[in-house]
């Protein structure tokens, strides 16, 4: 992700380089407890396990299995969890390795798990011991998925706003600065007709969510709750990058005639999977632990505006043959979720560009809305990843306001950012009011919906998919059918 966002900082920097011209670069520090290493084993099955389908209760919300029941979607082995038996196999060796080394900085343990791919990863500074692990019967495959760097950045505190100023507000206007980019999409139809999300729960996947908990803007938002999945968590959870703040702010901001987001009644979730201090693929893995703690709490749409192409010291680890929605470990994952009952939203990657060009992973996967950015032009951004997938499937599917799109940063200020990052969670949270209207659609349906009712569908390409969605139009649609 952080290289497709370097690639569009270039576009701005003809228009910010006389401000950070006396600037220097964060202050680096070593990497806590020395050189690390992070390995993904995929287990051959759930045998010795201590969980049944037919006690799902044990790791699932109501929500969730409720959620599953109105869709009429049954369990599978995928969802069961890990073996506790293979885990517990795995912990003995762990903690064998840790009583018999004198380096205790670096203790070798269990990180995380993923039901869905039959996935643990096990961190520890002993490559005997992560190499003696992979030999065990009852893995299938195993792969280094994280190294620790010599040095990251210095923690900066950013402090918040507590006062939007004066020219922040448009009288009259109700959305505010965000009014072009919610009409656009009809979605202030469905508002005034009281579809504002309510009833419906988003998890927002990203980097960082800066200062959410402070700025007064979020002050009635719904937000339920936060969980950091990147390890070591961040002992200052709200100050990493703002870069999930933005993208709440699309959705959750309730601020009339400054900003008011596309789902502003709706509830939220703030999941952390993105490491800001390296590229490397374990990041597709705490994606897919995020992923699923979003489905057993009952989230009924996913919105994630993250993408990956390459990784640090790992070239071609990725090519576009690859964009197939099952070959990369996240698109895999991502893949999974409408079988689960949920709506993927995911950025179609800033690569357009670049050397890439194309969506990034896992905007490629399959049954999920991949969003595109336009420009106040109803002109595709040139930045904006494009398709086809490797099997010939439409990407992305439709397209937003993102070149730019109106946002509330970690400083709670108002400003303009431009990224298939925004786009994508102004169609989320009109994809909540929609299906808050139409409850009895299921999640594929849902989707077919948006689709079909863009302004490309009757000839979708792979620029701008099936169009811009009218999402009124889809509501009509979609209420004739219900």
């Amino acid at each position: 992700m952080r290289k497709a966002l370097m690639l569009l900082n270039l576009i701005l920097v003809a228009l910010t380089l006389s401000q950070h011209a006396g600037a220097t670069a964060p202050p680096k520090k070593k990497y806590p407890g020395g050189k690390c290493y992070i390995w993904r084993y995929t287990l051959e099955d759930k045998r010795e396990s201590s969980y049944t389908l037919d006690r799902p209760q044990r790791w699932l919300s109501h929500k969730s299995i409720d959620r599953r029941r109105k869709q009429g979607l049954a369990l599978d082995s995928t969802d069961l969890p890990v073996s506790t038996g293979y885990l517990k196999a795995i912990e003995r060796m762990a903690n064998e390795a840790n009583r018999n080394t004198k380096r205790l900085s670096v203790l070798s343990m269990i990180i995380g798990t993923s039901r869905w791919n039959n996935s643990v990863l096990v961190r520890s500074a002993d490559t005997t011991l992560l190499q003696a692990i992979g030999k065990q019967a009852y893995v299938k495959r195993c792969e280094q998925v994280w190294i620790a760097p010599d040095s990251i950045e210095r923690m900066i505190k950013t402090k918040a706003n507590y006062y939007f100023n004066p020219w922040d507000s448009l009288k009259g206007h109700v959305y505010g600065h965000g009014q072009e980019q919610i009409e656009m999409l009809y979605g202030h139809r469905l508002h005034n007709i009281g579809f504002r999300g309510k009833g419906m729960t988003i998890a927002i996947l990203d980097g960082g969510f800066m200062n959410a908990d402070q700025i007064p803007a979020f002050q009635r938002a719904n937000i339920e709750g936060a969980k950091d999945f990147v390890y070591p968590n961040s002992p200052y959870f709200y100050q990493e990058t703002d870069h999930g703040t933005k993208v709440l702010s699309t959705m959750a901001a309730n601020e009339p005639e400054v900003l008011v987001g596309t789902a502003p009644d709706a509830r939220y979730w703030l999941l952390r999977c993105e490491d800001q201090q390296t590229e490397q693929p374990v990041e597709e893995d705490y994606w897919a632990m995020a992923a699923e703690f979003a489905d057993s709490l009952g989230a009924d749409i996913i919105t994630s505006s993250l993408g990956y192409t390459e990784y640090d010291n790992l070239p071609g680890y990725y090519h576009q043959y690859d964009l197939d929605g099952h070959t990369a470990y996240i698109s895999r994952t991502a893949s999974m979720l409408a079988q689960k009952g949920i709506i993927l939203v995911n950025s179609a990657g800033n690569s357009g560009m670049g050397p890439w060009k194309k969506i990034t992973f896992p905007a490629d996967a399959d049954n999920t809305i991949t969003v595109g950015a336009l420009n106040q032009q109803r002109v595709n951004a040139p930045f904006s990843g494009v398709g086809p997938t490797q099997d010939l499937r439409v990407k992305p599917d439709v397209m937003a306001l993102g070149s730019p799109a109106c946002l509330i940063s970690g400083r709670g200020s108002v400003i303009r950012d431009m990224g298939t990052s925004f786009s994508t969670p102004i169609v989320a949270g009109l994809v909540a009011c929609l299906w808050q209207a139409l409850p009895n659609k299921t999640a594929l349906q849902i989707i077919d919906l948006v689709r079909q009712n863009g302004s490309n569908h009757e000839k979708p390409d792979n620029i701008y998919g099936y169009g811009t969605p009218n999402f009124w139009r889809a509501y009509m649609v979609g209420r004739i059918d219900n």
